[in-house]
């Protein structure tokens, strides 16, 4: 069910699910993302004794936007909505885009996130040594249709059978109207310039625990990217799920509640950081 909180004047839309341990999910930036992206999730991490929330983007679902749309408002925006629920320390769980939110919070404060996941997240994957560069996005010009949205959704989808024609309408619906407007908007903005060293350098630095989950089939080489580092990360807890394309918490939606669980709820061995 719907639950609205207020965050920078807005109302904010979120899902909560369970009690224990908190674990805010983050949905990812695509065009018609929002926090439904969890909706399947949601229900089986509450089974597993955790607190599972899932907080929408300014822009998003049904989450009005903000001119000010920045990294620093999308960090601010999550320890705002903790701030709001009387959440202390949470576990923060970030898909595609939101993974490097996850990371920087973690960073920037150690004392408000718990642990780390990140769901197929490209910008902290080593880059391949013959493709140093990253591809640019395509910014939206035009309203998409709904076999666009469905198109869309089987690239990056393994599993199709999960795509039901109300997934589609619904993600049809929030691709269109004052979020296409939002994606224009964020696309006019100048890019952001981020200072020191990429997060994918300092993966092995974050400060709090940290689990990273990638399909193998997902888009922009993820695959060999992960393997690769694997060998230049090894400490790193990744795993690489074969039948699985960028949607991981849909793909493979048992291991990846499985896997989320079992690192939220694992004790940490005397002296680990």
């Amino acid at each position: 069910m719907d639950r609205f909180v207020t965050l920078h004047g807005l109302q904010t839309r979120y899902r909560e699910e369970g009690q224990g341990p908190a674990v805010i999910l983050l949905h990812g930036a695509s065009l018609g993302s929002s926090l439904e992206a969890f909706e399947p999730n949601m229900a089986p991490l509450a089974a597993r004794g955790l607190r599972a929330l899932a907080l929408e983007w300014p822009g998003y679902g049904l989450t009005p936007m903000v001119p000010e749309y920045s990294a620093a408002l999308r960090r601010d925006h999550v320890t705002r909505f903790m701030d709001a629920l009387n959440v202390d320390k949470a576990t923060l769980v970030g898909h595609s885009m939101s993974g490097g939110v996850a990371v920087q919070l973690a960073f920037d404060r150690p004392d408000r996130v718990a642990k780390v996941g990140v769901l197929g997240s490209g910008n902290l994957l080593p880059p391949l040594p013959d493709k140093p560069g990253r591809e640019a996005g395509v910014e939206p010009t035009a309203e998409p249709t709904l076999e666009e949205t469905r198109a869309d959704l089987e690239a990056t989808t393994f599993d199709h059978s999960r795509l039901t024609q109300e997934l589609i309408e619904r993600r049809h619906e929030l691709s269109t109207g004052v979020n296409f407007e939002a994606a224009k908007a964020r696309a006019a903005l100048p890019p952001e310039r981020a200072g020191g060293q990429p997060l994918w350098q300092r993966v092995e630095q974050i400060p709090v625990p940290a689990i990273f989950i990638y399909g193998k089939q997902d888009r922009g080489s993820a695959g060999e990217r992960a393997e690769l580092a694997r060998r230049q990360f090894p400490t790193l807890n990744l795993h690489l799920l074969d039948g699985c394309k960028h949607m991981v918490q849909w793909d493979k939606a048992d291991e990846f509640v499985d896997l989320l669980a079992s690192f939220v709820l694992e004790r940490e061995p005397a002296g680990a950081r």
